[in-house]
C-alpha cells in the first residue's frame, strides 16, 4: 500500500494537472467564440456566390466548358489533409487521418499503388499521423496557422488551382473536420476541383443582369468561389480544433476531480489506520509496564 507521502505527492501532482487543464479548456472557449462568428461571417457569402454560380451555369448555351469544371481521366490526385498544429483535442486529427487512409486504400488504392496521390498537410498533427501510418506527406503547408488571414489561405488555393489548370492533378479532395457545434465535428472529404456542376434546369429563369457576358462573369467568379470555399474550409477546422479541445479538457478536469477524490479517500483511510495502529501501540505499550 502506497505511504502517506505517496498519496499526498500524487494528490498535489493531480491538482496541477487539473489546473492546466481547466486553463487550456477556458482558452479554447474564448478562441472558440471568435472561430464560430468567423464561421457564420463567411457561410452567407461562400452561399451566395455558389448560388449566383450555378444561377449562371443553368443559363449559359449548351455546350460551354468550363476549365475548372472540366473531368478528366484520373492519372494524378491530390488530397489536401487538414488538421492541427497542436494536439491534446481528443480524436479530431486522428479521425481526418483515417478517412485520408480510407481514400488512398478504397477509393484511391490503384492510382496510390502507383505513388500518383499526393497528400498536402496543413497542420503538423496530420503530417506525424501521415509518417505513422507510412504515408508520405508531398507537401506541407503547416505554417499558415501563424497568420490565418484570407490572403494567405489564397496562396495555396491559387497553387491548387494552377496545379489542376496545368493538368498537373486531375482532382483534388479536401478533407477536414466540419463544425457543428463544440461536441460534435463532422468528417468531411469535398471534391475541391474539378467543380460538381448542379443538375441544370432548362425551365430556369436567371434573376441577375450579366455584364459585359455571362461568361466572363464566371470564368472571374468561378475561382473566387473557390478560394472563398477553400478558405471557409480552414476556419471550420478551427472552430472544429477549439471545439474539441475545448471538450476533451472539460472531460480531462472532470476525470481529475474524480481521482482527487478518489485519491484523498485512500489518504484519509491510510491516516486513520495509521492512527488507529499508533493508539494500539500506545495501549500495548501501557498494560505492558502496567504488568
Amino acid at each position: 500500500m502506497a505511504s502517506l507521502k505517496d498519496i499526498r505527492t500524487r494528490i498535489d501532482s493531480v491538482k496541477t494537472t487539473r489546473q492546466v487543464t481547466s486553463a487550456m479548456k477556458m482558452v479554447s472557449a474564448a478562441k472558440l467564440k471568435k472561430a464560430q462568428d468567423d464561421i457564420v461571417k463567411i457561410r452567407p457569402y461562400a452561399e451566395k456566390l455558389n448560388d449566383i454560380i450555378y444561377d449562371i451555369i443553368s443559363s449559359l448555351e449548351e455546350g460551354h466548358q468550363l476549365k475548372l469544371t472540366e473531368e478528366r481521366d484520373l492519372e494524378k490526385v491530390l488530397i489536401v489533409m487538414i488538421t492541427s498544429n497542436r494536439g491534446l483535442c481528443g480524436a479530431f486529427n486522428s479521425n481526418v487521418s483515417k478517412e485520408v487512409n480510407k481514400l488512398l486504400n478504397t477509393d484511391f488504392s490503384d492510382l496510390h499503388q502507383q505513388s500518383k496521390v499526393d497528400v498536402m498537410s496543413i497542420g503538423k498533427q496530420g503530417e506525424k499521423l501521415l509518417k505513422t501510418a507510412g504515408t508520405l506527406c508531398a507537401i506541407s503547408n503547416n505554417a499558415v496557422y501563424s497568420d490565418i488571414a484570407f490572403h494567405n489561405v489564397e496562396l495555396i488555393s491559387d497553387q491548387i488551382i494552377l496545379d489542376f489548370l496545368n493538368k498537373k492533378y486531375d482532382k483534388v479532395i479536401l478533407v477536414y473536420n466540419e463544425f457543428v457545434n463544440a461536441a460534435v465535428q463532422n468528417v468531411s472529404a469535398k471534391q475541391f476541383l474539378p467543380i460538381e456542376l448542379p443538375k441544370i434546369d432548362v425551365n430556369q429563369t436567371s434573376d441577375y443582369i450579366y455584364e459585359p457576358s455571362m461568361s466572363a462573369v464566371l470564368e472571374d467568379i468561378v475561382p473566387k468561389s473557390l478560394k472563398t470555399m477553400f478558405f471557409s474550409s480552414i476556419l471550420e477546422s478551427i472552430a472544429s480544433e477549439h471545439g474539441a479541445r475545448m471538450t476533451s479538457m472539460h472531460k480531462a478536469t472532470d476525470n481529475a476531480s474524480e481521482l482527487i477524490s478518489d485519491l484523498e479517500l485512500s489518504y484519509n483511510k491510510a491516516r486513520q489506520g495509521a492512527i488507529t495502529n499508533e493508539i494500539l501501540e500506545i495501549v500495548g505499550g501501557a498494560e505492558a509496564l502496567s504488568q
